[in-house]
């Protein structure tokens, strides 16, 4: 493979490319649509693939040759899914469901007509015709999903044509390894799964240390509650991962990347192994790429689903075959990593921004974000928001332009309380840092984390003691059990949480929780029990009046807490009607017809049915 080879696939492919933008809906001969269908992970669960088969039965029963049906990635909008784009209008069609197939191709395809009913609508009730004016993408920026709505993730053609391995070409040919690592250096580009470090001076570590042989490894372990970023990113565009690591490899100087990506990530799994099949015969990895000398290739381990193998030590004892444990450091991975070799470490998502960066400049990428927090960042938005879903915007955005402003707020009129960032390693930030802007330094100052992404949005019917103790139980759950202080000081901290929530705390378990959170985080062996105590410490920080309410008023304010939580029948509000009576699950009401009904409390398991049962506010939840 040469670069007038390269071109001509780009040239070739681009009238493709071209079509679906609508930059020449004439572009592609014998072609009047391509329906393109979210093939993503999310929307398969929801049945797109069932919504594919449909396109392709309907069209080839009525005899429909000038529409073509492809494959895409996420979209994005995971709430409204299946999402069917119809190219070249980027018609934006939602929950579409395999019955609706017939309506769009009679209606759309045949008569050229939008199906109304299946699109968007604004929040004054008009129909969004297309994905650039649906409220959701309007404030968003991709870099790392860049293109992701124009390709057939399976089709290295596709990528090349949106100057796909270009960047890999500029580097081998026109850059020394210095002036690339320079580059992404002076982008200002960090970590995108953790802590935040410099890429570049990360980078810059690993070609210092000399060795016969070096290893760049791409963390595709994502393992956080809520967070879903470098899977979708995998499952749209796999082969900017396989060039990002190319080029890291030249950098640093080594021969051989690994991707690390957990077995319970099959879509993803199989895409990028189709992508590195596909550069492999392409002649984009393997032996002396482009006719520069340099050779590279891509292996792939699947991890078991630890948690704590997100963590660099741990991820590369997994990769060597052993348990997946933290070492101490140093040496750090950059001096004695993959079988004792230097050894590059970065997660899918930083990964991602790199062929951009090595297109485009530093100087761009550094443009994009704040002074210290350059370019963009993926969340995965989850919880009490109206639209759940990928999103990607710059550094330097508020947490209300996310929620309220891409997430469109709080379902059902109820009050934003706070969101966890960061997964279990994060913390709470509260309504009244709700205009923080969205960076490494900002986020830590409150006491939580960017970390790789997970972002869940909780209303005033989240308990934070009860929130607190369901991220203390995946870390515990989750601990690999080699240092004391995670393995012991979380699980008691577990324990305190518990009692609490059963009412049953006092005001000296309080400080012996705080004092035992603080103890666990400055005495862990890595990130995992560094970080747990996180969502417990940011909790009694900002929410500490909830914790006192368990332990001395014996009560959960948002009626979360089973054994704290009381249903009451008002009498002189109940109708007698025998509603709440005939839906109770276990029998716990009983009376008589147009007499107030009463509930037994040894019976009651606090579901909450009768309350939202009962059609005339007499049944109280105390």
């Amino acid at each position: 493979m040469d670069l007038k080879q390269l071109e001509q696939i780009k040239r070739d492919r681009k009238p493709i490319i071209d079509f679906r933008k609508n930059l020449d809906p004439k572009a592609v001969e014998n072609c009047r649509y391509e329906i393109m269908i979210c093939g993503s992970t999310g929307c398969r669960a929801s049945g797109s693939g069932s919504v594919f088969n449909k396109f392709e039965q309907v069209l080839k029963d009525k005899n429909i040759t000038d529409v073509k049906v492809n494959n895409a990635g996420c979209f994005g909008l995971c709430a409204m899914g299946p999402i069917v784009i119809v190219y070249p209008q980027a018609t934006f069609y939602v929950k579409v469901k395999e019955s609706d197939v017939e309506e769009i191709v009679e209606k759309h395809i045949v008569g050229g007509e939008p199906v109304e009913r299946l699109l968007c609508q604004d929040k004054d009730g008009n129909f969004c015709y297309n994905k650039q004016s649906v409220e959701f993408y309007k404030q968003q920026q991709f870099i790392a999903r860049m293109n992701s709505e124009y390709i057939n993730p399976e089709c290295i053609e596709d990528y090349i044509a949106l100057d796909g391995y270009l960047a890999l070409h500029k580097v081998l040919t026109s850059m020394k390894p210095e002036e690339v690592i320079a580059e992404v250096k002076n982008s200002g580009l960090r970590g995108r799964g953790g802590a935040g470090f410099s890429t570049g001076t990360k980078w810059e570590l690993a070609r210092a240390n000399s060795a016969d042989q070096k290893y760049v490894i791409c963390n595709a372990d994502e393992g956080d509650p809520g967070a879903f970023m470098d899977r979708s990113i995998i499952e749209a565009n796999p082969h900017a991962i396989v060039e990002a690591m190319a080029i890291a490899g030249y950098s640093i100087g080594a021969t051989t990347g690994i991707i690390y990506i957990r077995a319970e990530y099959p879509l993803a799994g199989e895409r990028i192994k189709k992508a590195i099949a596909d550069a492999k015969q392409l002649g984009l990895l393997g032996k002396n790429i482009f006719g520069s000398g340099f050779d590279f290739d891509i292996i792939i381990k699947l991890g078991a689903g630890a948690f704590v193998c997100g963590e660099e030590t741990a991820l590369i004892r997994s990769c060597e075959g052993y348990r997946g444990e933290p070492t101490s450091k140093p040496p750090y991975p950059a001096a004695c990593g993959y079988l004792a070799k230097p050894t590059d470490i970065n997660n899918v998502e930083t990964l991602a921004n790199i062929p951009h960066i090595i297109l485009k400049g530093a100087e761009w990428y550094s443009s994009i974000g704040t002074e210290n927090s350059k370019g963009t960042k993926v969340f995965a938005l989850s919880g009490k928001v109206n639209h759940t879903g990928l999103v990607e915007l710059a550094m330097g955005k508020t947490i209300r332009d996310i929620v309220f402003g891409i997430g469109g707020g709080i379902p059902n009129g109820k009050q934003f309380k706070a969101v966890q960032m960061g997964g279990p390693s994060g913390g709470c930030i509260t309504a009244k840092d709700i205009d923080t802007p969205i960076d490494y330094e900002s986020l830590k100052a409150l006491g939580s984390m960017m970390g790789s992404g997970g972002m869940i949005v909780m209303d005033e019917d989240t308990c934070m003691v009860d929130i607190a103790k369901f991220f203390l139980e995946f870390s515990v759950d989750e601990s690999c059990g080699k240092c004391t202080p995670c393995r012991v000081g979380n699980k008691r901290l577990l324990e305190l949480l518990q009692k609490i929530c059963d009412g049953e705390g006092t005001m000296e378990d309080l400080t012996e929780l705080e004092d035992l959170a603080n103890y666990v985080k400055t005495n862990s062996l890595c990130g995992l029990g560094q970080c747990s105590p996180n969502p417990v410490l940011s909790t009694l920080r900002y929410f500490r009046d909830e914790y006192v309410e368990h332990i001395v008023d014996k009560k959960c304010r948002a009626g979360v807490c089973k054994n704290l939580v009381k249903y009451t029948i008002d009498a002189n509000k109940c109708k007698g009607c025998s509603a709440c009576s005939r839906k109770c699950p276990v029998n716990a009401i009983c009376g008589e017809i147009r007499s107030p009904y009463q509930i037994d409390q040894n019976i009651c398991v606090k579901c909450g049915t009768c309350i939202n049962t009962c059609r005339f506010g007499a049944i109280e939840r105390k």
